[in-house]
This record gives structure tokens, sequence and C-alpha cells, in this order.
């Protein structure tokens, strides 16, 4: 009977303390897991900052904490930028709309107009619609900043401004106001506001303003930014030297490099999972561990003060739970090193993807060396008074034979699997599985980049029958 009764008692005792624990996940406040999504966003892991920042927006709105709440969204807006910019934008209007129903501090207020300003400018750009919204927001922003005398979002607003001016092809605008933007930029803002001011400088052919520009632009630790500098730099001497031809190969080649770039950032973001998932476990285990020995507590307390008489059973119970504990630490302390040999292992291979990052810098100095050292061939182009460069048929026939070498005759496959096929569908295949963005395949066509698109989607359409439109062609020319 007083066994029974002690079964029962210790049966309550843990769903006490299970519900503890469960009242102890659900306490978790927005501002926390914002820090947690920030946390995450700083070390690549877009995935899982996105994840926990909808989670904030969520716990946020529950608790009326509104700050949290339009923070949260320009976050997530700020994440979703590249590859969803519709998103992005709607959700900077509804940041706009939380602050202008529970306003607190003026400089949050125009910073989130100028992120949505950027973002509608996205939009625009990508649409080719009218950049009317980007430019009241931002005008808006950049009216409050001056009214309060905030230099610093004056220099950010005024570069945002330029870069919509830059994007309409309006470059007279666009570098009057990166002329403005730097005369206030703080150090911080400094390569930034350079970058567009040089770009303006390069839209309207202004080589040696450019240059100069770009060559006082220092990017430090920042790997995009160089990568930036030195891809401009050497359009720049080619440019002068009348070489598209191979200022194209060279924004193929910064392309390649800057794949490699992501690459590392993704294996980055796959470490980072990792050593996440490993913390959480941890966590799990050590709340375990605490849980187990409250309950042993609760049960010596409770046998003690109820019956004197069950003493032998209860030491019989605290001896099984030792021996319990003893077995699950053992077998806590072998996962645990079976963790830390993934870990190392983890690292090894980001080492590696550094080294893959080394090397692609090797590649950028052989191209550079590779332009130099053909600099009086470019000199005697210029001198046969021959400015029409293209491909000849027989260039085309050597580049689809070197493709059909490297990946398995997969150009003459199609010929024989689509023998409807155009040469001129060829070729756009070609080109796009070289990797040229669409604004270079317009350059070598001669027309836009809408055009490209559509002829994209006609060949994809007609020839290969996908109509799915979240189905690249990039994507068909890899399952071939």
């Amino acid at each position: 009977m007083f066994a029974r009764s002690l079964y029962i008692f210790m049966i309550g005792i843990l769903m006490v303390a299970c519900s503890q624990q469960q009242q102890g996940s659900d306490s978790q406040t927005a501002a926390r897991c914002l820090e947690e999504a920030e946390a995450a966003l700083a070390n690549d892991s877009i995935h899982q900052g996105e994840t926990l920042l909808r989670k904030t927006i969520q716990l946020a709105e529950a608790s009326e904490d509104w700050h949290t709440n339009y923070i949260a969204y320009q976050r997530l807006a700020e994440a979703l930028s590249q590859s969803n910019p519709e998103e992005a934008l709607q959700l900077m209007k509804k940041a706009l709309t939380v602050y202008e129903q529970h306003p607190d501090d003026e400089r949050n207020y125009v910073i989130l107009l100028d992120y949505a300003g950027t973002y509608a400018a996205q939009m625009a750009f990508t649409t080719e619609g009218s950049f009317d919204e980007a430019l009241d927001f931002i005008h808006h922003a950049y009216r409050i900043a001056e009214k309060r005398q905030m230099t610093d979002l004056m220099c950010q607003t005024l570069t945002s401004l330029a870069n919509i001016a830059w994007a309409g092809e309006d470059y007279r605008q666009a570098l009057d106001f990166a002329h403005r933007a730097a005369s206030t930029a703080t150090t911080d803002l400094r390569p930034g506001t350079l970058q567009v001011l040089a770009r303006s400088f390069l839209s309207l052919n202004m080589l040696d303003s450019a240059e100069t520009v770009y060559r006082q632009i220092d990017p430090g630790d920042d790997v995009q930014l160089a990568y930036i500098v030195q891809s401009n730099l050497a359009k720049i001497a080619l440019r002068r030297l009348g070489a598209t031809q191979v200022e194209d190969s060279v924004d193929e080649a910064f392309e390649q490099i800057e794949g490699f770039y992501y690459k590392a950032l993704e294996q980055k973001d796959q470490y980072y999972q990792e050593t996440l998932r490993q913390e959480m476990e941890n966590q799990q285990l050590e709340y375990r561990s605490q849980m187990y020995g409250r309950t042993l507590l609760v049960v010596i307390i409770a046998a003690v003060v109820i019956l004197l008489a069950i003493v032998l059973a209860l030491r019989y119970r605290i001896h099984m739970l030792r021996q319990q504990r003893a077995y699950e630490q053992s077998k806590l302390e072998n996962e645990l090193l079976s963790k830390e040999q993934e870990k190392r292992r983890l690292q090894e291979e980001a080492e590696h993807q550094k080294t893959l990052l080394h090397q692609a810098n090797e590649v950028v100095a052989f191209l550079q060396n590779f332009i130099l050292e053909r600099t009086e061939v470019l000199k005697k182009l210029n001198q046969s008074g021959n400015s029409l460069i293209y491909l000849s048929p027989h260039e085309w026939s050597e580049i689809e034979r070197t493709l059909d070498a490297i990946d398995n005759n997969r150009f003459a496959k199609l010929r024989e699997q689509y023998p409807t096929m155009q040469d001129d569908d060829i070729r756009l295949c070609i080109l796009t599985r070289l990797g040229l963005s669409n604004r270079t395949i317009g350059n070598i066509y001669c027309i836009t980049i809408s055009a490209v698109q559509h002829r994209k989607l006609k060949l994809k359409k007609d020839v290969f029958g996908e109509s799915n439109p979240d189905i690249t062609l990039e994507q068909i020319l890899n399952s071939r």
C-alpha cells in the first residue's frame, strides 16, 4: 500500500517537472528570439535566421512589443532582399505601418524609409517600372535626416538616391547625389559612398576620375568589396584599350570567383547549423540532468516526511536512479566525443574552402598578367581599324567542341535529341552553360535583358516542353 502511494506520488512529481519544462520553453521573449536571429544571420545562417525572425514577429505581436516587431520586419526584409525583393518590399511597408502606429525613435523611422525606398527601387529595376515610389520614400527619409542633422543618415539616404538615379540611367543626377553623399560620409560609410561615386564616373565614361575614386577605396577584410574594386579597375584598363571582348571574359572570370566565395559561405552556414544543433542538444541534456536532481530531492524529502517505514524501498529507488544517471552520463560522454570529432572534421573542411578562395585569388592574378602580356596585341587590333568584335562561326564551333569535350558531348546529344533546334538555340544554350549573365548575353546579341529572358522562356517552352516558371533554362541543361 505504501509502495503504491509512493509510486503515484513520484508520477505526480514528474508530471509537475515536465510541465515546468514546457512553461520554461514557452516563456521565450520576442527580444531574445530577435537576438538569436541576428546571431544566426551574422554567422551567414540565412535559413535559420529567417525562421527565427518569423517567430520573433509572432511573439512580438502576441506581447505587443512593437519596437521589436518592426525591427524584426526590417531584418527579415533585409534577409530576403536578394532572393525575394517583392516580399522584402511588402515586409518593409508592414514595418513602416507598425512604426507609424507606435512611433518611438525618429532615427529608426529614417532607416525604415531608406530600406523601403531601396527595395522599391529593386522592384522597379527588375520589372522595368517607375522609380517614383522609391524616390518618395527616400526623399522623405532625407528630409527628416536633414532636419534633425543626422549626418550619417543624410549620407546614407543621398547614396540611396544616387543608386536610384544610376538605375534609372540618369548618370549626371547620380553623380550629383554621390558627390553630396561623399561630402558628408562618415568613416564606416565612406567605402560604399565612394563605390557609388566611382560607378557614376564609370557610367559617364570618365575613366580617370573613376580610377582615382576606386583606388581611394580600402576594402580591408571585405572580400566582396575587394572583388568589386579589382574587377572595375580591370574594366577601366580594358575600356581604355577598347577591348570589350576581353572585358567580357574578365567579367566571367570574376563571376566564377564570386561563385567560389558564396560556396565557402554555404559551407560556413552548414558548419554553423551543426554547431547550433549540438549546443541545443547539450542544453537539453543539461536540463534533463537538473530535472533528475530536483526530482530525486523531492522524492527523498517526501519519503522522509510521509513514512519512515518505506526507507528501504526509497533507498532501492535511489540506487536505481544513480545507476541510470551513471549510464546516461557514460553515454553522454561518448556522444560528446563523437561530436567533437565531427566538429574537427567540419573545421578541416572550412580550412579547405579557404584554400580554394586563395587559389581563386591566384586565378585573378593570372588573368591580370594575361591581359598585360597581350597589351601589344590589343594595340595592333586597334590600329587595324576593325572596331566590330564578334564570334565567328568557327569560334562558335570551337566553343561547342570544347564544351562537348568537358561535358561528355552534351551539345552533340542535344542536337541528336532535339533535331529541330536551330543554331541560334544551340548558341543561347552555350552562353547559358558558360554562366554568362542576361546582361552580357544581351550585349552579345545587341538586345535588352528582357528580350534575353523572353528568348530563354521561348526556348524552354517550345523546345524542351517545360512550362514551369520555377525551373530555369540552366536547370534544364544541367539535367540533360
